[in-house]
């Protein structure tokens, strides 16, 4: 092993020490007891939404390169069905858990619900450190990972996409699995993929493109642009650092970054497309080494407190807890990542008049790009990257316009307003459904 993996290794370590301390299911539950509690809506129904419809846990062998057989587990976790097939994402990664995969495939539900899209909520993960594999290895991984949960999958009823850590390449091999297991073409059984094999142009930058667009959104309900903002970023994978580039562009100062190798902090400035130039030349896509005037190395959680005036958390769930949300300098948070603010830290956050723009509307530019590639592989008609762009933006400025009126009308914070406004829709469809038998 060499330093830079013993170092990722115990960062990992670390990092999954600390998220220990945080159940996100229990975050979630504590979210629709809220939200439920705010609308009347008796206990047994507040059940009924809380728990996922199935939880499946499977057993994956893989050969390695070295000949040995190495069995991971994998997880996929359907959440509700009610308004549509399930919805969401693949993460790999060492610290995965039932109950994070249950609380992600929640979140998908609220998320899907809030911006108006017919889908449910569903997610998936295996408990493995990608950067570890072989390519053949992650590539024998994902499709033995897709042969285990294939009778759970489909274009009608579940639809994986990208996650942590999972890209286009990983949905092309989910895609083609199923098509050689199936017998038949199954483009539309996952979204996420390159453009060759069905996926959507503006796909890939989605998730970070709605964050902007949030953004835009909140800054100018509090009479601020986003040129001139000051913003801080945590995490730079997709998400962060597609969001930094468009902030960029858009005028935007990001003075700080970070990912698993560290942070760094510029108050000038960030140079947002040299730092992405150094990223893609990177072997493991980290911001690690990069070096140019005026710019400072930190700590990475000392990127959640710099005085910014937006900060993005783009990591993963449970970043601002009770423990350091007392020291967010940031007036506005808008939420990247799935789950990066506890609830504890919630309060905390609402006490000292900070404005959080939840991570079920923030981040759903995503899974509303793969609904418009569902539509298109199902259609086999396909559009142009501005097309998608511009429907992505009517959805997502709707959506945000009925959290804010919502969060108006019952004096609450945007997060409880948005799992309320969720929550309305997912038990409406219940009720005009009926429950079986």
């Amino acid at each position: 092993m060499t330093p830079e993996q013993a170092r990722q290794t115990q960062a990992t370590v670390e990092r999954t020490l600390r998220e220990a301390e945080v159940n996100p299911y229990e975050m979630f539950r504590a979210q629709v007891d809220l939200a439920g509690e705010k609308l009347g809506y008796p206990a047994d129904i507040l059940e009924m939404v809380k728990r996922p419809e199935r939880v499946l846990e499977v057993s994956v062998p893989v050969r390695m390169d070295d000949g040995r057989i190495e069995v991971f587990r994998g997880y996929r976790v359907q959440h509700s069905s009610v308004r549509g097939p399930c919805k969401g994402g693949i993460r790999f990664h060492p610290a995965v858990t039932i109950d994070e995969v249950k609380a992600l495939a929640g979140w998908m539900t609220w998320k899907c619900a809030v911006v108006d899209i017919p889908l449910g909520g569903g997610k998936g993960g295996v408990v493995c450190d990608p950067t570890t594999l072989s390519e053949g290895e992650l590539e024998r991984l994902t499709r033995r990972y897709t042969a285990m949960i294939l009778p759970l999958i489909g274009p009608h009823h579940d639809i994986p996409a990208p996650d942590v850590n999972t890209n286009a390449r990983i949905m092309n091999w989910v895609m083609d699995t199923a098509t050689a297991l199936r017998g038949e073409p199954m483009y539309g059984i996952v979204t996420g993929k390159d453009l060759a094999v069905g996926g959507a142009r503006g796909r890939r930058e989605a998730t970070g493109r709605g964050v902007v667009i949030v953004i835009e959104e909140l800054l100018a309900r509090l009479g601020r642009e986003v040129a001139g903002a000051t913003v801080a970023v945590q995490g730079f994978g997709n998400v962060g650092s597609v969001a930094a580039q468009l902030l960029h562009a858009k005028g935007a100062k990001v003075v700080g970054v970070s990912d698993i190798s560290g942070a760094l902090y510029d108050p000038t400035g960030l140079d947002i497309p040299s730092l992405l130039e150094h990223v893609s030349r990177s072997p493991q896509r980290l911001i690690a080494g990069y070096t140019a005037p005026g710019v400072q190395p930190l700590a990475g959680p000392e990127v959640l407190t710099l005085d910014v005036d937006v900060l993005v958390p783009a990591a993963l769930e449970g970043q601002i807890t009770e423990v350091n949300a007392g020291q967010i300098k940031a007036r506005v948070i808008v939420e990247g990542a799935n789950g990066p603010t506890t609830p504890e830290a919630d309060l905390i956050l609402e006490e000292r008049g900070r404005v959080v723009a939840p991570d079920i509307l923030a981040n759903a530019g995503g899974v509303v790009v793969s609904y418009f590639e569902w539509v298109q592989n199902l259609q086999n008609f396909y559009w142009e990257e501005a097309e998608t762009n511009e429907r992505l933006a009517v959805i997502l400025r709707r959506a945000f316009q009925s959290v804010w009126d919502n969060a108006k009308k019952h004096d609450v914070s945007l997060r409880t307003a948005a799992f309320m406004m969720g929550l309305e829709r997912v038990v409406e469809a219940i009720r005009l459904r009926g429950v079986f038998p």
